[in-house]
């Protein structure tokens, strides 16, 4: 293989790798959902709750990054708030059920309950492509609520 093969080669190989680099930065990391969800319980402990849920809800707030956000619900199933969708807070969801029957807004709250901190798996429609997709949740429990922030797979 000559020089000029080698360079070319070598850029196409830079150019696929920049191009998987890019697709993969569109959505949040399992890293990233842990870390949102534990900087939200720390402004809520800090700051409180009416102060931390209007920067959950507003997109500009500091708790949206791309396709994550966070949400919280009581333990009764109401939204307290909401980052992709503010028609939510104040609805009581506990019997929301994704495309597959799945009660996953019971079974966060119930998972909160007795395992205080978890991931949890269900469906749910992805904010930036529209599309449902599967979708895995990170979850703490605070007090009489569960702050949760997820990634789409």
């Amino acid at each position: 293989m000559n020089t000029t093969h080698t360079l070319r080669a070598a850029a196409l190989a830079v150019l696929a790798a920049t191009c998987l680099v890019a697709q993969a930065s569109t959505n949040a990391t399992a890293d990233e959902a842990t870390a949102m969800v534990k900087k939200g319980v720390a402004f809520v402990k800090a700051n409180g709750k009416d102060k931390a849920y209007a920067a959950f809800n507003d997109k500009a707030g500091g708790f949206t990054d791309r396709d994550l956000y966070l949400v919280v619900y009581g333990l009764d199933g109401v939204v307290r708030a909401h980052g992709a969708n503010a028609k939510m807070i104040g609805k009581n969801l506990i019997e929301l059920k994704d495309i597959d029957g799945k009660a996953f807004v019971k079974e966060r709250v119930d998972l909160a309950q007795s395992k205080g901190t978890f991931w949890q798996d269900y469906k749910f429609t992805n904010p930036t492509t529209k599309k449902i997709e599967p979708k895995r949740m990170y979850c703490e429990k605070l007090d009489d609520t569960v702050l949760c922030g997820g990634i789409y797979k």
